[in-house]
């Protein structure tokens, strides 16, 4: 485990799991972006690729490495985390990679697909409060880690600074360079906020006059898994709230459209926040100047939400 953990996070010629994670293409929306202003542009980077699925592979590689050079992690103990899905089974790749025990603390109602992709990898789920979305999971995973001081290493993605800083050393400069440094918007939702945050840090470091999006949810109760409404939420420790520039609310149905149209028209099979983020950041795009460039988030799999309702709403 020491010796995978320790490899940098950058793409190499060895073959390990590890070794894929981040350095995900940037791929410029065509059909979908033809109603933008004559010389603005718009860019998705593509967080699905990543082995684990999608974007949070980089900030649960970036805990993990965290907690191991600390000790926290070592023989014997089992990592412990809420999620709403997607860092979880990041956490499960990378622990049946390394050989150690994971544990989650899921809302029940994550999708079929999301269970049984953790479960394949070996995680074990205790199952929570639906009607409180990863604000019950939180409590939970705190409640057994203080009970339980010996077994679990609760990472606390919400209020870990190897989360956001995962991004601030990977997606950031990744994004820069890949747009040539000529990215002006950067639009991404807010979950543990860890991709927001790291990223817009580091580009508003490059470019000072860059402007950051955040993307919420339109409303508390909503179906955009991954997305937090943080005004009714427990909001993470690590989310700057000074980084933003703007806000923009997403309804469930426009984001849900979107996917669809994602695949359909753009040859991209993603989830539904991925959605939101292209309809916020093209309902940004209309308004901007020629030689804006526009890049978003595309966070995870469409393959680990088929069993969603929505989608049959979209024949």
């Amino acid at each position: 485990m020491q010796e995978l953990l320790e490899r940098p996070s950058v793409r190499s010629t060895t073959n390990d799991v590890l070794s894929r994670i981040g350095n995900t293409p940037l791929i410029r929306l065509h059909r979908i972006a033809t109603c933008l202003p004559a010389g603005v542009e718009l860019y998705a980077k593509a967080e699905h690729l990543n082995p684990g699925g999608s974007v949070k592979d980089r900030a649960a590689l970036s805990m993990i490495r965290d907690a191991k050079r600390s000790g926290r992690l070592r023989p014997g103990r089992t990592l412990l985390d809420a999620t709403s899905g997607n860092t979880g089974i990041a956490y499960a790749m990378i622990g049946a990679s390394c050989g150690f025990p994971v544990t989650v603390c899921l809302p029940k109602n994550a999708s079929s697909e999301r269970k049984r992709i953790l479960r394949s990898y070996g995680a074990e789920i205790i199952g929570t409060d639906p009607t409180q979305a990863t604000d019950a999971a939180q409590r939970l995973a705190r409640d057994l880690a203080q009970k339980y001081p010996g077994t679990y290493v609760y990472l606390n993605q919400y209020n870990n600074e190897a989360n956001w800083r995962a991004h601030y050393d990977g997606t950031g400069p990744e994004i820069w360079r890949q747009t040539a440094g000529r990215i002006t918007h950067f639009v991404t939702g807010l979950g543990t906020t860890g991709t927001f945050v790291g990223t817009s840090r580091r580009l508003k470091e490059y470019n000072p006059q860059l402007r950051a999006v955040s993307v919420q949810p339109a409303s508390p109760l909503h179906g955009i898994e991954g997305l937090k409404h943080l005004p009714t939420a427990i909001v993470p420790g690590i989310y700057d709230a000074t980084l933003v520039d703007e806000e923009l609310a997403v309804e469930t149905e426009a984001a849900q459209e979107m996917t669809a149209r994602l695949a359909r028209e753009e040859g991209l099979l993603v989830g539904t926040s991925s959605g939101a983020n292209v309809f916020a950041a093209i309902r940004l795009a209309r308004t901007l100047p020629r030689d804006s460039v526009v890049v978003t988030i595309l966070c995870d799999s469409g393959e680990r939400y088929l069993s969603d309702r929505s989608w049959d709403c979209q024949q």
